[in-house]
């Protein structure tokens, strides 16, 4: 099993900035990679952004060039630096730690963190 504690969502003014993070913490088999999906209300979770464990990264179109994902593997945490905030980006937002195992993927997730952008 894994756990994980998400810090840092909260309220930001348009074009300010926020840094989430994620800390893992339990038993792990072969980590596929880490990242923040979100969820607007009455809509299903989204990709924000992924890092794979080989260190490439996958963005949404909506937030490239205005987040960075990175990974800490000696500290099995991942951050997610939100720069340029507009509203569209007010969501809860989830860690996902992925892990790989018999050729399949095992998703664990955390509680989320909202995430406010106001005008």
């Amino acid at each position: 099993q894994v756990q994980l504690v998400e810090s840092g969502g909260g309220w930001v003014q348009v074009g300010g900035s926020l840094r989430l993070s994620c800390v893992a913490s339990g038993s792990f088999d072969a980590i596929n990679g880490m990242g923040y999906y979100r969820k607007f209300p009455g809509k299903q979770r989204e990709l924000v952004a992924f890092a794979v464990t080989s260190g490439d990264a996958n963005y949404a179109p909506s937030v490239k060039g205005r987040f960075t994902i990175s990974r800490d593997n000696a500290k099995n945490t991942v951050y997610l630096q939100m720069n340029n905030l507009i509203p569209e980006d007010t969501a809860v937002y989830y860690c996902l730690h992925r892990q790989s195992k018999g050729g399949d993927w095992i998703d664990y997730w955390g509680p989320g963190t909202q995430v406010t952008v106001s005008s």
